[in-house]
């Protein structure tokens, strides 16, 4: 009940009147039946933008820190995830995606539709990065399409650490299913689970035009912090 009430009655409403959002493709979208959506992630508002444009509720994997954070703050956040439906996901560790996988499936054998942002985090810098595996693996386990989405101006809209955002035009784009039944039966071939990631990548490079590093995103925030770090702190020569 609370996310139709979220949905139709308060935040999707308000996200339409400050976004005005631009639809493309939505005819790309199942009406029935079990599928992913793969996006970017370029701001924490594509988290409500892209289920309040869908008419089929969405289950998007959400960071656990969304759910841990301290004080009231962090208890209204947690409350709000979860009144909302979305599943919290530790990205500390193998094991932890291996958990991330089985709660993706979980809302995939339910016929409902699973979203997902291949990138692991959000794009500091506006660029799209190298995706991860697991979004091949649940695809080829649940043999279901991969629909590739693109939000496109969300970053200038809200990037990283601005908590109120402005009013800057807003698209969303559907691609076309990707079908990988081709591939059924082999989820464990790295190299396989490397190709469909790539081919889902690269789709979504096609709908929203960005720069692409072929570098985990992850990696790239901490490459950039430690050079901020060395350049505030420069080490001192040895005599």
């Amino acid at each position: 009940m609370f996310y139709y009430l979220l949905k139709y009655v308060v935040l999707g409403p308000l996200l339409r009147l400050v976004f005005r959002p631009r639809i493309e493709g939505l005819e790309h979208i199942p009406e029935e039946g079990p599928a992913i959506i793969a996006g970017n992630h370029l701001s924490f508002a594509d988290h409500f933008l892209m289920p309040a444009v869908l008419k089929r509720r969405i289950t998007f994997l959400a960071k656990a820190e969304y759910f841990t954070g301290p004080g009231i703050r962090g208890r209204l956040t947690a409350t709000f995830f979860r009144s909302a439906g979305q599943i919290p996901v530790d990205r500390s560790g193998k094991e932890a995606g291996q958990a991330a996988i089985r709660e993706g499936l979980g809302v995939l054998s339910k016929d409902e539709l699973l979203g997902i942002y291949p990138e692991g985090t959000r794009s500091h810098d506006g660029r799209l990065y190298k995706g991860k595996v697991g979004v091949a693996v649940m695809a080829l386990r649940a043999q279901v399409p991969v629909i590739p989405c693109a939000m496109i101006g969300t970053f200038e809209a809200q990037p990283p650490g601005k908590v109120i955002p402005k009013i800057h035009p807003v698209t969303i784009r559907f691609g076309k299913p990707l079908d990988f039944s081709r591939y059924e039966g082999m989820e464990n071939e790295k190299a396989i689970l490397r190709a469909i990631t790539d081919e889902i990548m690269y789709a979504i490079l096609m709908l929203s035009e960005q720069e692409y590093v072929d570098q985990y995103a992850a990696v790239a925030k901490a490459e950039e912090a430690a050079a901020a770090k060395e350049r505030k702190f420069p080490r001192l020569p040895l005599s």
